[in-house]
């Protein structure tokens, strides 16, 4: 049985997801300074290139080897440039489960590039992958992330109290931790049903392929 994600690429109409590169080390490491991703996210602040190199060249590749995640540049497919990260982890071989989560950079927004990039990554897990379920968590406040949950079919299935740690900046303009809950979505293969129809009538790119 297979206990490791592939080297891949996703492609949809605008977007491409591929391995991370170490020439994505700048950009990865200017959209996480981002106050969103801090405020959101465990990423160290402030996040240096160096980090980001690290990132690179041994966190992800440590992940996939282990069996246990996959990281995911996700880059507009006209200009190259690197839109967002979408990482998959916590991954169960037996149960065919994993968790995802996505970064979208302050610049790219709004875009709809995060439920694209989102939706791509599950298309290819339950259609090529055989997997059974995908797993989200939102913090509680954190609308944007629940929104795209929602978009891709996501069920809510229960809150996790007190299971998150998000931060938020203090008066001097430094970051403390705040203590908050966790919105637990599932997604199962069924659920996308009629999704990307849904999406491609709202402007999106509903058209998957990998490689």
């Amino acid at each position: 049985m297979t206990t490791t994600f592939p080297d891949i690429s996703i492609n949809t109409d605008r977007l491409v997801l591929r391995a991370l590169e170490e020439a994505d080390a700048p950009a990865l490491a200017e959209m996480m300074n981002d106050e969103m991703v801090a405020a959101w996210t465990a990423v160290p602040q402030p996040y240096t290139e160096a980090a980001a190199r690290r990132w690179i060249t041994e966190y992800a590749p440590a992940e996939r080897a282990a069996g246990r995640g996959l990281d995911l540049a996700v880059t507009e497919f006209l200009t190259q440039r690197l839109v967002g990260i979408v990482q998959l982890g916590s991954t169960n071989w037996r149960v065919r489960s994993t968790e995802m989560s996505y970064i979208i950079g302050s610049w790219a927004r709004g875009e709809g590039y995060a439920s694209e990039a989102a939706l791509a990554t599950a298309q290819w897990l339950f259609g090529d992958q055989g997997f059974e379920r995908i797993e989200l968590r939102t913090a509680a406040d954190n609308t944007a992330s629940q929104q795209v949950a929602q978009k891709i079919g996501c069920i809510s299935e229960g809150v996790l109290r007190n299971a998150c740690i998000a931060r938020t900046r203090t008066e001097d303009g430094s970051w403390t931790d705040l203590r908050t809950d966790f919105i637990v979505w599932g997604l199962l293969p069924e659920d996308l049903d009629g999704v990307a129809d849904q999406m491609a009538e709202a402007g999106y790119s509903s058209y998957t392929d990998w490689n």
